[in-house]
Formats: C-alpha cells, sequence, structure tokens
C-alpha cells in the first residue's frame, strides 16, 4: 500500500510506518488545536464587535508593523483594527520572553503546517492526476475549520451584505486562480521546481501595479527583479524535471496572486465593508467564496472523474478507503493551517524579519520536498533557484525601505 510520508516519516525512517503515522497524526491535531487558540488571542481578532478595515492590529508589545501589509499569499490588509490596538494598550504587555516564545511558534506552525501541505498535496496528485477536484477538496476542507469557529461565538462572524461580496468576488476569483495555479503546477512537476517559478511573483506584481495602480517605485526595487528573473530562468533551463505545465501553471498563480493584490488595494483600501472583517475573517470568506467558484469549474474540467479513480485505487489495493480519505483531509487542513498561522506570525514581527522569514520558508520547504521525494536537483537548478530566492529577499527588503 502507498506510504502517506509525512514531515517526520520523510526524514526519519527508524520509525515504524504505523507508530510515525499515529504519532504524526495526534501531534498534527494538537497544533492545529493550539493554531485555533492562539487565533482568538491573537491581534488579528479583536475585541469589537464591529471591525470595518482590514489587517493585522499590532500586538501588544511594541513591534512595528507597517501601516500597510501584504498577507500571507499576497492578500493586501489595509490599515488595522484600531479600536482593539486602543483596547490591548490598555492590557499589561506580556513579558518579551513570552513574546519570543509565542512568535518562535508561530513561525515553527508556519513552517511546518507549509511542509505538511507540500508533501500531502504532491501525494495525493501523485496518487489520483486530478488536480482541479484535489484543489476544491483542499479549499472547502477550510470551512469545517471556520465555520464551526463562527456557529460557536469563539471567532465573531462576518457580517456582509450583497454589495460586500461583489466587492470581494474579483478578489475570489483570484485567489481560486493562485490556488489552482499552484496544485496544477505541483502535480505537472517537482515541489521544488514549483516554488522557484513561485519566486517570481515580485516581478508579476510591479508589472501590475505599474499597469493597473499607476504605481512607479524607486530604481533599487525594479534592480532586485534582475536577479529573480534571471534565477528563475537558470532553474528553468537546468531543471531536470521540467514541463510547460508546470511553469505555466506556477505563473498562472503568480499573476492570480499578483492581481489579487492589486484589486485589494483599489477596491478596499479606505472602504467600510461588512462587520467583523478582520484578516483572518476575510481570508475565511475568501476561502468560502472560492469553493463556491472552484465546485462548478471543477466539474466543467473533470467531472465526476475522482469517483472511479479512488475506487480503483482502492481496488488496485494501494490506498484504502480510509487512508485516502485521511491523506485528502490532512492536506486540505495543512493548506488552511498554514494560511492560518502564517497571518499570525505577520502580525507578531515587523516586515523586514517577516520578509527574511517568508525567504527562509520558501528554502526549507524545497530541501524537505527534495528529501521527500528524492527529487534530483542539477547544479544549474539549485544555482538558479538560490539567485532567484535571494532576489525575492532583496525585493521585499527594498520595497519595506521605499516605504519608509
Amino acid at each position: 500500500k502507498a506510504k502517506i510520508l509525512t514531515p517526520v516519516s520523510s526524514l526519519f525512517a527508524y520509525k515504524s510506518k504505523k507508530t510515525v503515522k499515529m504519532v504524526y497524526f495526534k501531534k498534527f491535531a494538537l497544533l492545529v488545536i493550539a493554531a485555533s487558540t492562539a487565533t482568538t488571542a491573537s491581534a488579528f481578532v479583536p475585541n469589537s464587535s464591529n471591525v470595518k478595515t482590514f489587517g493585522a492590529a499590532k500586538s501588544t508589545a511594541s513591534l512595528p508593523v507597517a501601516s500597510k501589509l501584504s498577507g500571507p499569499r499576497g492578500i493586501t490588509i489595509s490599515g488595522g483594527a484600531r479600536k482593539a490596538v486602543a483596547e490591548s494598550a490598555e492590557e499589561p504587555a506580556a513579558s518579551p520572553m513570552a513574546e519570543t516564545l509565542q512568535t518562535g511558534v508561530y513561525f515553527a506552525l508556519w513552517y511546518l503546517f507549509n511542509i505538511g501541505y507540500n508533501i500531502y498535496n504532491k501525494q495525493a496528485l501523485n496518487a489520483v492526476a486530478l488536480p482541479w477536484t484535489i484543489a476544491t477538496l483542499q479549499m472547502t476542507t477550510g470551512i469545517f475549520y471556520f465555520v464551526p469557529l463562527w456557529l460557536t461565538g469563539i471567532r465573531k462572524a462576518p457580517k456582509l451584505s450583497f454589495a460586500d461580496l461583489k466587492t470581494l468576488f474579483p478578489i475570489a476569483l483570484c485567489h481560486t486562480g493562485v490556488h489552482v495555479g499552484a496544485v496544477i503546477a505541483l502535480g505537472a512537476g517537482a515541489v521544488s521546481f514549483a516554488h522557484i517559478v513561485k519566486a517570481s511573483e515580485p516581478v508579476v506584481t510591479c508589472a501590475l501595479n505599474a499597469v493597473l495602480l499607476g504605481q512607479v517605485l524607486p530604481l533599487p526595487v525594479y534592480a532586485t527583479l534582475l536577479p529573480i528573473i534571471g534565477g528563475v530562468a537558470i532553474a528553468s533551463m537546468k531543471e531536470l524535471s521540467f514541463t510547460y505545465l508546470a511553469l505555466a501553471s506556477a505563473m498562472l498563480s503568480n499573476v492570480s496572486s499578483a492581481a489579487r493584490g492589486v484589486l485589494s488595494k483599489k477596491t478596499m483600501s479606505g472602504k467600510q465593508i461588512g462587520e467583523n472583517l478582520d484578516a483572518q475573517n476575510l481570508y475565511a470568506v475568501l476561502t468560502a467564496m472560492s469553493t463556491v467558484i472552484l465546485i462548478p469549474l471543477m466539474l466543467a474540467v473533470e467531472g465526476t472523474a475522482f469517483i472511479p479513480a479512488a475506487k480503483a485505487l482502492i481496488d488496485t489495493g494501494a490506498f484504502t478507503a480510509k487512508s485516502l480519505s485521511t491523506l485528502l483531509a490532512l492536506g486540505g487542513a495543512s493548506y488552511y493551517a498554514y494560511n492560518e498561522v502564517a497571518f499570525l506570525a505577520l502580525g507578531k514581527v515587523n516586515p523586514v524579519t517577516h520578509a527574511v522569514g517568508n525567504t527562509i520558508k520558501r528554502v526549507v520547504i524545497i530541501v524537505a520536498s527534495v528529501i521527500a521525494f528524492k527529487t534530483p536537483m542539477s547544479t544549474g537548478s539549485i544555482i538558479g533557484s538560490s539567485v532567484a530566492i535571494f532576489g525575492t529577499l532583496l525585493y521585499s527588503l527594498a520595497m519595506n525601505a521605499s516605504k519608509k
């Protein structure tokens, strides 16, 4: 039967299959619960019952946070939950040691969930080559996380009018493109190659900002795009598992992510939309809307091919119904969890630290995927990916400096 790799089992082969699977599953469940608990107490979930601006409110510690931040996966967050900041300012600040420990936990969970998602996602795509169906199942899984939080009152449910939903719809379309493009790319080629191409997103962002917003950035920012373009080009030419589908799909994800950021700036900046729509609820709403968008698209592209494919897979003995369901559920849960925790990490550090952390995260994912799937990388691919990822770090630092 096919083995479900985990970040633990892929690196430590001395444990038995059953022990690793049970231990890691329990740890994963505990981490999700921990992330959920942290969510309710974080700066992203203000005490106010009527929050009409978007963004990560600054935590009780005196950590600088830019007035406009880019959330995980490119969602632009403008302003912040200012009432929550005022209220939290009256509360005693946590000790520096506690703040450091909490930030470290957020970053550790962010990396762990991200590695887990990339492994589970690739395994699912290797088993069932239906990326639209896999992407839809993963997007749908998030609903089973945030809806219970809303129903139980652990997190205040957003209140949106039809006009608010119309405003968010183009952003949800882009959000859908980000995820579908990434899933197709991860299925069509190596995980490492998809992330190398994804590193070129700043190039697309600068182009769309110039065309749609008329935004002209300082020369140093544009200069940092050169190593990104060069690095991705080198990596693509030397990639052993190169496919045009993987390249095109990853670029679709990049364009969708950049467009989502531009649209959110144009439609949401300084605009009052709904109630209780903080950063995490915004991501939840986009997830729900994307699920509604994806279902008919999935049926149009792949129909119900998943049902006979899954049945055939089970009949061969490669998977049982339980193990296949577990794999798909873990992929969807880790996808939503890493985005959720990324918001928490973003709110605890300044933009420069977050940019460095995001760069390291991409390197960790590439290394972990190479180890887990034994994917060979040529010397040229290693050099190209290193140059491209370093370029994204320089871009983030240059962008932050230009805002000062």
